[in-house]
């Protein structure tokens, strides 16, 4: 056997005798190793699959955040510049930061159609606390009024218990808006004849009470109605957020919310953009 090998290996050395002996011999030993690495191979190719997969959707996810908050942004901006111009001569005034955001996903509604209540995916173990501000790209979905260990209730804007201090845009006459039960439509309470509002005019929140932060869309003045002798004018609005379209919603830490949340959000999944431009 000594003397074959050694035999072997001359003539492979100084041959070509045995390239074609080592070419079938290479081709049968690579079935044998491919048939006995399958079961790595798969467990591999299974846990790439599935990694690539969290990435994506993690990914995903992450830019569909920012895309809301920046659609936000843009809309929270017209009511800045409108602040910014009334207090631009004051000196010393606090610049306005923005606020964190959790981004959740809709996945209920309230069968009742008096009660304009949603469910959302995200809850006490991800931070979220009652009465707590929800937006959507466009503007102000509601407010938080139920939460559980995974999910939690918003109460709509147009619920007829919500009720939410709002300022004109274009001249920031303050009133109070409730909803009316029905999706498309808000109701502006006690609104003297000589007030100054238009049809079209755009409502943001007020911030007074604290019961939201200052500065979302809110509605769209829909229509004014007048009649003699009576002593308010009946207005309606449009709400701004897409209330029953929007599958994600963004639950907001405001400053003036952080110490209620500061033990209860989650580090990893609350999104912070203060400090980006």
């Amino acid at each position: 056997m000594v003397l074959f090998s050694c035999s072997l290996i001359l003539a492979d050395r100084f041959s070509n005798f045995v390239e074609k002996p080592k070419a079938l011999l290479s081709s049968g030993l690579y079935v044998i190793h491919f048939s006995a690495n399958l079961p790595n191979n798969g467990f591999q190719w299974v846990s790439s699959f599935f990694s690539t997969q969290k990435y994506l959707s993690d990914r995903i996810l992450d830019l569909e955040s920012r895309l809301l908050f920046q659609s936000t942004g843009m809309e929270k901006m017209a009511s800045l510049i409108e602040e910014n111009n009334r207090l631009r001569e004051l000196l010393g005034s606090a610049a306005k930061s923005q606020d964190s955001v959790l981004v959740s996903e809709v996945i209920g509604i309230d069968p009742d159609p008096i009660r304009q209540n949603i469910l959302i995916d995200k809850g006490e173990s991800d931070g979220v606390f009652e009465k707590q501000t929800v937006i959507d790209s466009s503007g102000l979905v509601g407010q938080i009024i139920e939460v559980s260990k995974q999910y939690s209730r918003i109460m709509l804007v147009t619920d007829l218990n919500s009720f939410v201090p709002v300022a004109v845009l274009r001249n920031n006459l303050r009133l109070m808006v409730q909803g009316t039960g029905m999706s498309g439509k808000l109701q502006l309470l006690h609104v003297n004849p000589t007030a100054d509002i238009r049809v079209g005019d755009l409502l943001i929140s007020s911030g007074l009470g604290e019961r939201f932060p200052p500065g979302y869309p809110v509605g769209l003045i829909e229509a004014i109605d007048y009649v003699e002798g009576r002593p308010f004018v009946d207005v309606t609005a449009t709400p701004k957020s897409e209330l029953h379209r929007s599958q994600n919603l963004l639950l907001v830490f405001s400053e003036n919310l952080a110490s209620v949340a500061e033990n209860k959000q989650s580090p990893l999944e609350v999104l912070d953009f203060s400090d980006q431009r």
